[in-house]
């Protein structure tokens, strides 16, 4: 099994979620974030003085799936959250060694 995690823009959240529950996709948990990455950030004019906020907000996505599911959880992802632009985000693909459901105390792929 792997968890993908995808970090996107938060106006991302919406049409991603929509897009995951039309390819069946369910059990995710989405966390709201901030962050920095090429884009560093930007910066405003707060009473004349320019401050530079470099903590950007962003969505998180996490899902465990079947390793055989990665590659076309990955293409729904970048299809629904892409823009074109700098701060469209990021995919990290990571193992999961095992998975328990606290209430029944299913293990694995049962589990998820």
């Amino acid at each position: 099994m792997k968890r993908v995690t995808a970090i996107v823009r938060p106006e991302k959240m919406e049409p991603l979620k929509e897009a995951l529950f039309a390819a069946n996709v369910s059990g995710m948990t989405i966390s709201q974030v901030h962050g920095c990455g090429a884009q560093h950030g930007w910066s405003e004019y707060v009473r004349g003085t320019e401050v530079l906020l470099n903590m950007v907000p962003k969505v998180k996505f996490e899902i465990v799936v079947e390793d055989s599911a990665v590659d076309a959880l990955v293409g729904i992802i970048v299809d629904a959250a892409r823009t074109g632009e700098v701060g469209d985000g990021k995919i990290f693909v990571a193992p999961v060694e095992e998975v328990v459901r606290i209430r029944t105390g299913e293990r694995g792929a049962a589990a998820v």
